[in-house]
């Protein structure tokens, strides 16, 4: 395999996942999109990174989508080069809208744009390596195949993905906390119990299939649908703002739900007057994205 293109650009969607009863299954991309262009030269590799993470991200070959892209063209059996790199980047990092998933499915697709036979990394090739450079195949997912999506890892370990229907003209919301406010993947993960009882367990298996149907086209399940006992209550003591703000906007008949491992609030609807105006007085920032339904692509 060889290097047939000098330059290719891409542009990936912020995904949530853990979607209240889907832990570590559910997940959506959005119209809110971290975009990258690279070129091949002969000398060494600079990233020159805009927005989110500027001045402090990797600008040589340390960085996530460098990395990504050298493991694509090593999947592919194609030679290395030396990269300038330019990263518009506006998904926030560690907010719980999988800037890690995209940064990876962003690198591994530059390098199809730059193969001889893009086909050695296809959408499929491109989810398996990224969930296994990532880790999270719920972020991914969305990311590469976009649209609402279940991901689950086989007996054998290989992960796994199929779309989910949704309504495509579903609102949606995402609540951003302030930037001191940040939890890294690890840090939330480490709060969930190993066990959990089984009627906790009986309640998430009802509520995903209700969510299920509730994004194909039912919002009025939309609030029992996001039920969750599996992961969020557990998060509560490292995600404290977050929960009160998910608690409060149910309370007001909201289809609310930590974003990821937080601390980003999703909503299955749109915020009306009073309750956006008063998440904008204490800080928390609102974006109105829409679904996006292509996933990752070159541009």
């Amino acid at each position: 395999m060889r290097l047939a293109h000098e330059r290719a650009a891409v542009r990936v969607p912020a995904t949530t996942a853990n979607m209240g009863p889907g832990f570590d299954s559910f997940g959506m991309a959005f119209t809110y999109y971290d975009e990258v262009e690279v070129r091949a030269v002969t000398g060494a590799t600079r990233v020159r990174v805009e927005g989110v993470g500027a001045g402090s991200v990797p600008e040589g070959d340390d960085n996530l989508v460098v990395r990504a892209l050298r493991a694509g063209l090593d999947a592919a059996g194609a030679a290395q080069a030396g990269f300038e790199m330019r990263c518009v980047n506006r998904i926030p990092h560690g907010g719980g809208m999988g800037s890690s998933a995209s940064a990876v499915v962003a690198g591994l697709v530059l390098a199809r744009g730059l193969l001889s036979d893009p086909r050695a990394l296809d959408d499929s090739a491109v989810f398996s390596l990224a969930t296994e450079f990532e880790g999270h195949p719920d972020n991914v997912a969305p990311a590469v195949f976009g649209g609402a999506t279940v991901a689950w890892t086989q007996e054998d370990g290989a992960p796994r993905a199929a779309p989910m229907p949704v309504d495509a003209s579903l609102p949606v919301s995402l609540v951003v906390p302030p930037l001191a406010t940040r939890l890294s993947t690890r840090q939330a993960r480490k709060v969930l119990p190993e066990f959990v009882p089984r009627a906790d367990a009986l309640f998430n298996t009802s509520r995903a299939a209700v969510l299920m149907l509730a994004l194909a086209g039912r919002p009025d399940l939309l609030l029992a649908g996001t039920e969750d006992r599996l992961h969020q209550e557990y998060r509560r003591s490292v995600l404290p703002s977050s929960m009160e703000v998910m608690d409060s906007l149910r309370q007001q008949g909201y289809p609310a739900v930590i974003s990821g491992a937080g601390p980003t609030v999703l909503v299955l609807s749109r915020l009306e007057g009073d309750a956006r105006a008063a998440l904008e007085r204490q800080g928390w920032t609102l974006l109105t994205p829409g679904i996006d339904m292509e996933g990752a692509r070159l541009v």
